[in-house]
């Protein structure tokens, strides 16, 4: 689950222009506000009204920001390896929207130890447009079953809870990312 955070429009009244807009109108919210693009910042509007401040500038401000907010949902733009086991299978991997990308390891094979910071560099390289998750085979040995892994380390990729492509061994960067880039496409 993604962690949000949520600032009022009223605490960074005093710093907005005095050339806010009203929240009506067609101009979009990130341009009223003049807040930067980026991945995760979301503008909504609340159903109740901020608390006014005392300035005259900031009441006037407050008043056109009234029942807006700011969500920043940068939690969700995953940029490390998560562990997932059979509890949180089903939510983390079926049901992402994201292409999955799911290793599949034991902490005492060496060549996924080869392979960890391979999969740590995917995370990074591709944060915000797939999902990195470890399933350690001696701890849930049903979701390795299901799977039908036989070999570790296994690397497969799913999209809309669907497999889509399996990669055996301890491969380099260069394969994965490929595979990667294929499995976007699609």
């Amino acid at each position: 689950m993604a962690l949000e955070t949520y600032f009022q429009f009223s605490s960074i009244a005093a710093t907005t222009r005095a050339s806010v807009l009203h929240p009506l109108s067609s101009i979009s919210s990130r341009e009223r506000f003049n807040l930067p693009t980026c991945k995760g910042l979301k503008v909504s509007t609340l159903s109740h009204s901020a608390p006014s401040s005392s300035s005259s500038l900031s009441r006037s401000l407050d008043h056109r920001c009234r029942g807006s907010r700011i969500v920043c949902k940068a939690g969700e733009v995953i940029d490390e390896v998560r562990v997932v086991n059979e509890k949180s299978w089903e939510n983390s991997v079926i049901a992402s929207e994201l292409l999955v990308l799911v290793e599949f390891w034991a902490p005492w094979c060496g060549p996924c130890r080869m392979i960890q910071p391979v999969i740590e560099d995917l995370a990074k390289k591709y944060a915000g447009k797939i999902v990195c998750f470890k399933v350690n085979t001696d701890e849930c040995p049903n979701i390795a079953t299901e799977y039908g892994i036989r070999s570790i380390p296994t690397v497969l990729f799913f999209r809309n809870g669907e497999k889509r492509e399996s990669v055996i061994g301890a491969v380099p960067f260069s394969t994965l990312s490929a595979a990667v880039d294929k499995n976007l496409e699609l």
